[in-house]
């Protein structure tokens, strides 16, 4: 059993080797599970169907909804957990950590039924039709059931990382990677499943990630509490008062990638095909800034809890110099092997565009988002997640929609892309400025 008097960690000690550390080891499970979607991605495209692709584009952006809506109720649990653990209350934080779990469960059990009950319509708005909306209508009804069991999983994985116990977390992470790696060509080419076969492997891989989360969290570091009628009812205004306005943050980024899908599906299959490669390989590529903004909350709540706030200063600033270095180094790393990239996924005409201009250009739009998540992340942790919902629907809301038809009526399809990127580079740029001033008057203060 891990002893009580080493869950705060993060009050003393380097803050950018806490923020290196914790961002490495999370991006090492967050990149894992997104090499999977690669994977998925590259079987399905041994079907020779470009039809298949285009359906699993349009799943995953609806799935990025319900996936978005557990981030946002994860950042509550962490924000308010790490806060308890920095105050040295460890009763309060086990207490938290059972009724989140609870509040999560049931809210992605609701979510999942909604998306399952208007699956067809949601996919129609989105720009699907034909044997394409059919496809990816049964890839929600297979994969989107398993929803509650994965907020179980995020759940466990924020307690972890809020208690800094980095690997564990990360064990989580991968472990669902490495079950999809395992299952994904049995179900879809062995078994001969096909289609089917990809939503089968989310289903398996999020209940395994579920069940080893909740043991870590049980029985290694006994961070559940009993909890009453009355417990739930003093913590559910605390967690909603953070879960809204992480949840409404955390919506717009799916909402705008919604926003980009249908914009770019009034160029064709091809051209949703190849940013359905694109998606995944920016989360695969740039799965150390998605990992940053989670890693760093904790470290943040925790010095919060204990009013170190020079300290909360001086993560923040670590926290943007590692997005520029990361970010700098990827985007470096896609434009050298855009070629090959190509290639692998048997790509050509509008589709190969439309995958070449993420590569060369679009990418470098993430180390503005990059700036955006960790401005959001210090909002949540200090009290006004109001802050990072306006930052967020700023770009996913107003600017992304202008931005990607403009560039699009001058370019076409891989004018969308550019339209994303130059929308990050507006609302990062401003979202940066504003947090930088907000934690250095928490500090002076």
């Amino acid at each position: 059993m891990v002893g009580l008097d080493n869950k705060a960690r993060f009050l003393t000690g380097s803050t950018m080797r806490h923020v290196v550390v914790m961002t490495l080891t999370g991006s090492i499970g967050l990149v894992f599970m997104f090499l999977v979607d690669v994977t998925t991605l590259f079987w399905v495209s041994r079907l020779g169907d470009e039809g298949l692709m285009a359906a699993l584009g349009f799943g995953w952006t609806i799935q990025f909804f319900t996936i978005s809506s557990g981030i946002g109720l994860m950042i509550a649990s962490m924000a308010l957990v790490s806060k308890s653990i920095g105050q040295d209350k460890l009763e309060l934080a086990r207490r938290q950590t059972t009724s989140a779990a609870l509040y999560t469960f049931v809210f992605q059990l609701f979510t999942a039924a909604l998306v399952i009950i208007y699956r067809r319509e949601i996919l129609a708005f989105a720009g699907a039709e034909g044997q394409t909306l059919e496809d990816a209508a049964l890839f929600l009804l297979i994969s989107v059931p398993s929803l509650p069991f994965m907020a179980i999983g995020m759940v466990g994985s924020a307690v972890l990382r809020s208690i800094g116990d980095a690997v564990r977390s990360m064990s989580v992470t991968m472990s669902a990677g490495l079950v999809a790696m395992l299952v994904d060509p049995l179900f879809i080419l062995g078994f001969g499943w096909g289609f089917e076969g990809a939503a089968w492997g989310i289903v398996v891989s999020r209940t395994v990630s579920a069940f080893l989360s909740i043991w870590f969290v049980v029985r290694v570091h006994n961070m559940v509490g009993p909890v009453s009628r009355e417990v739930l009812h003093s913590l559910f205004k605390p967690f909603l008062a953070i879960a809204i306005p992480a949840v409404m943050t955390q919506l717009s980024t799916p909402f705008g990638n919604y926003v980009l899908t249908k914009v770019i599906s009034a160029y064709g299959d091809a051209a949703v095909a190849g940013w359905a490669v694109a998606s995944r390989i920016a989360v695969l590529a740039f799965g150390g800034i998605f990992s940053l903004s989670g890693a760093i909350g904790g470290i943040i709540g925790q010095n919060f809890g204990a009013q170190q706030m020079d300290r909360v200063k001086q993560i923040y600033k670590d926290a943007l110099v590692f997005c520029v270095i990361y970010t700098s180094l990827s985007w470096g790393i896609l434009a050298l092997f855009r070629e090959p990239v190509v290639t692998l996924f048997g790509l050509d005409g509008l589709s190969r565009e439309v995958l070449l201009a993420f590569m060369l250009f679009g990418a470098g739009g993430y180390m503005f988002a990059g700036a955006l998540f960790v401005s959001n992340t210090a909002f949540n942790n200090l009290g006004k997640p109001i802050y990072s919902t306006f930052c967020n629907w700023f770009r996913d809301g107003i600017l992304i929609f202008p931005c990607c038809v403009m560039m699009g009526w001058w370019l076409a399809g891989p004018g969308v892309v550019y339209g994303q990127a130059l929308s990050a580079v507006l609302a990062g740029t401003a979202a940066m400025i504003w947090a930088w001033r907000f934690v250095d008057r928490l500090a002076t203060r």
